[in-house]
């Protein structure tokens, strides 16, 4: 659910406890502006419900006498996505805010509370099959509900699925998985899996699935599973165009700040040692003389020789530009 639509029935929740809200209070709660306020309470006009402006010192809004708010009408998919958009914000927040949590607690609460039993079951299902990588890049729109609720069915109850599966190159294929979590990274959902019919632990996105059927049968998962993890190895040593090894002097949190673990694999230093190595398999290398740069810390580049061919020519170009030097060739920036 988009932030500014669950501000709106914030606001309506808000001014259904009863009594007069001032502007300057209701934008407090809401967390925006005062202007913000009072187009929020314009919509809620627009939607035909009773609301009252109050003017004066302690003028505001309130509801018509009367009013009540009526019963929560969402089908499968609408519920779905309100309850994955809770978790994702919750999953997102950097910063710990009692307030907003509780809130989303008590939002997920009162919507599964109306829910039929048949649908509360299979949303339960999904929720306990989530993982995100810490924090998510971006929030993650949520998937389509006919692909997500039988693979997270399957994870819960450790059954195998069967899907239709694109990959990038546009070839199609049909697989026979053993589902161990559904994960939400930077902006994309996943599903890691034992792909039956490769032998290996795989990881497919969720977008690219066109079909997905729960089969019969069961499975034993790996004792720790950890769907996260899994998928930002895959995702690190996904096969591209050009492989790079380098060690550098720093531990691993400080490179994974300008590398995250999505993109690169770090081994941590054995003492007395303090040199990282550091493995990433990437399709361009041009942009990675400026990211080696902005680690300020001395590194090897063990491979490939073009990247040092590359670092080379991007330091010479610093030391010229700070020289005063003008631009060397077309495209340049001086």
């Amino acid at each position: 659910m988009p932030r500014p639509l669950a501000r709106v029935l914030t606001l309506l929740e808000l001014l259904q406890s009863g009594g007069t809200r001032t502007v300057s209070e209701l934008a407090d709660r809401l967390g925006v502006d005062e202007r913000t306020v009072r187009r929020y309470a314009q919509q809620l006009v627009d939607l035909d419900i009773p609301m009252e402006s109050v003017r004066g010192r302690y003028g505001g809004y309130r509801l018509g006498p009367g009013y009540r708010m009526p019963p929560l009408m969402l089908n499968d998919d609408e519920a779905l996505a309100v309850l994955l958009s809770l978790s994702t914000d919750r999953a997102s927040d950097t910063v710990s805010d009692t307030a907003r949590e509780t809130a989303r607690e008590t939002a997920a609460a009162k919507i599964r509370r109306v829910l039929p039993e048949r649908l509360r079951r299979k949303l339960d299902a999904v929720l306990a099959s989530l993982a995100y990588t810490a924090p998510p890049a971006r929030t993650a729109p949520a998937p389509d509900p006919a692909i997500l609720l039988p693979i997270a069915d399957a994870v819960h109850h450790h059954r195998p699925v069967s899907i239709r599966y694109t990959a990038a190159d546009g070839r199609r294929s049909e697989r026979t998985l053993h589902p161990y979590g559904v994960v939400a990274h930077a902006g994309r959902w996943y599903v890691t899996a034992a792909d039956l019919s490769s032998g290996e632990d795989r990881t497919f996105r969720l977008d690219r699935i066109t079909d997905a059927r729960t089969l019969p049968g069961s499975f034993e998962p790996p004792l720790d599973p950890a769907p996260a993890e899994r998928v930002l190895t895959a995702l690190a040593t996904a096969p591209h165009r050009h492989k790079v090894t380098l060690r550098i002097q720093a531990p691993p949190e400080h490179i994974h700040t300008r590398l995250p673990p999505g993109l690169a694999t770090v081994t941590a230093p054995s003492p007395p040692d303090d040199w990282s190595h550091v493995t990433l398999r990437v399709a361009q290398l041009d942009w990675l003389p400026a990211v080696l740069a902005s680690l300020d810390r001395p590194f090897v580049i063990e491979g490939p020789a073009e990247l040092r061919t590359l670092v080379e020519t991007f330091a010479a170009r610093l030391t010229h530009f700070a020289r005063g030097g003008p631009c060397r060739r077309e495209g340049d920036s001086c």
